[in-house]
């Protein structure tokens, strides 16, 4: 499946495991991993720490950025970010943790600074673009300048953005301590992150990763949560078993489609017979392109894990991408089965279903969409994709919302206008969808009046 820019900026929302899209020669390009097991896995990870905190776990989204730094932040209000390279590059699923319960800190601490608030209405690409310095670029007209700021691994963004003051610092980690504490878990994977931090310190700020650009490390924060480990009842509360094996399966399937085959190859050994191991290697196989190598391994797991939704996922894709669209859709409907309420295998099933140009497809395919767009209103190639379904069925008011509403959230007003207005021609007047109609030319009239006010800002 061929992934969808989802932005006029220099980011792309990315499927995970999908076609990759090569990193531009002057520019690095930043992209939203997305994936059903990772994701809930970070969920499952974040919502005991999210409820403590008094936050809904539903309201905090999450959202994982293919970036090799180790980094985190918050920003545009409920929102956190993770960089792959924080999840490849930890030990164990508590030092993630911990680097959590000190974000949520930081929202629970009402951290947030003006420019984070100014963001909390912006779409993700503009927070993301703002960060990464992608708003340089278009704000001066300058590929260079935002190419410079990105090529810096954006530290000028993360120091502009996303730094705070070390009162705040310290806050969030006595609210990260406190979280920890109230959910019976340890610190010592919050005091392993922090050393690892001390130890970035050393290194020239070219070299430091971003994380510790907004977020300096001093020897009082260290010694701060030492003195907590040594005297929390919990500080030898050893982390879940099922935590450790998702962590596990996390960092190996992350390795197996970031890093080149040959590298995962190495690192998960023929003679390693363990789960991750194998799962690891069935995807540097499939990404050498040989499925004779890599399905046999996959359908292993499978027989061995029958439940197991993702490792089902996982061969709907194969056969997916390798053109075996019926395969793949007898996998993403088990898939789906097993797993109902996940808006990612939604959205590859309905994608299967309509790549496969069965038109008897096309309305499950549809309703496939709305329950993702239920989950995920905001999922800009959902909107695409079911505008597509939608013509190919000869609804030509439903494919102009659809489209209208896709255009909305790329920040293009004139298209959302253009398709308003059709679509509250096509309807009867009154209608539900009429209603919509209406409802999206008033938003897009106000998303160019917001437009056109940053332009003269500038």
């Amino acid at each position: 499946m061929p992934t969808h820019p989802l932005s006029v900026f220099v980011l792309l929302f990315t499927c995970f495991g999908l076609i990759a899209i090569p990193q531009s020669a002057d520019a690095r390009t930043a992209s939203l991993i997305r994936d059903a097991e990772i994701e809930n896995t970070i969920r499952i990870y974040a919502t005991p720490v999210f409820k403590a905190a008094g936050l809904d776990p539903l309201s905090v989204n999450i959202y994982i950025i293919k970036d090799n730094s180790l980094n985190a932040f918050v920003a545009g209000g409920q929102n956190l970010f993770i960089h792959t390279g924080l999840l490849t590059r930890s030990n164990n699923a508590s030092q993630i943790i911990g680097v959590i319960a000190h974000e949520v800190g930081h929202i629970a601490g009402g951290h947030l600074s003006r420019i984070h608030n100014a963001l909390s209405t912006s779409s993700i690409p503009s927070i993301l673009s703002y960060i990464l310095g992608g708003a340089a670029s278009i704000a001066t007209g300058r590929g260079d300048l935002g190419a410079a700021i990105l090529s810096l691994g954006s530290s000028i963004g993360m120091r502009n953005f996303l730094s705070y003051s070390r009162g705040e610092e310290a806050s969030a980690d006595h609210a990260a301590l406190k979280l920890l504490d109230d959910t019976k878990q340890s610190a010592r994977g919050f005091l392993e992150f922090m050393k690892v931090l001390e130890d970035q310190e050393l290194l020239s700020s070219n070299t430091q990763d971003p994380y510790l650009l907004s977020h300096p490390v001093s020897s009082d924060r260290v010694r701060t949560v030492e003195n907590h480990v040594e005297l929390s009842p919990y500080s030898n509360t050893p982390t879940p078993a099922d935590y450790v094996i998702m962590h596990a399966r996390m960092k190996a399937k992350l390795l197996a489609f970031i890093a080149s085959p040959g590298r995962t190859l190495k690192m998960y050994k023929k003679s390693n017979k363990n789960l991750e191991s194998r799962y690891a290697r069935t995807i540097a196989y499939y990404r050498k392109a040989d499925l004779k190598a890599a399905l046999p391994l996959l359908d292993q797991l499978i027989a061995e894990n029958p439940s197991d939704p993702y490792f089902i996922e996982l061969r709907g894709q194969f056969f997916f991408e390798s053109g075996k669209i019926n395969a793949a859709l007898l996998d993403y409907k088990k898939a789906s089965t097993l797993l109902p309420d996940s808006a990612v295998i939604r959205k590859e099933l309905a994608y299967a279903q309509i790549e496969s140009g069965r038109s008897e497809l096309l309305k499950p395919a549809i309703s496939n969409l709305r329950m993702a767009l239920a989950k995920e209103p905001k999922s800009s190639d959902s909107w695409h994709q079911l505008a597509i379904a939608y013509g190919r069925i000869g609804e030509k008011g439903e494919s102009s919302l659809a489209l209208a509403e896709e255009a909305l959230l790329n920040g293009k007003p004139g298209i959302a206008k253009y398709h308003g207005g059709l679509a509250e021609r096509l309807f009867s007047e009154g209608s539900r969808e009429w209603l919509q109609a209406q409802d999206i030319q008033i938003a897009a009239k106000d998303l160019a009046a917001r437009i056109k006010k940053k332009k003269k800002q500038r």
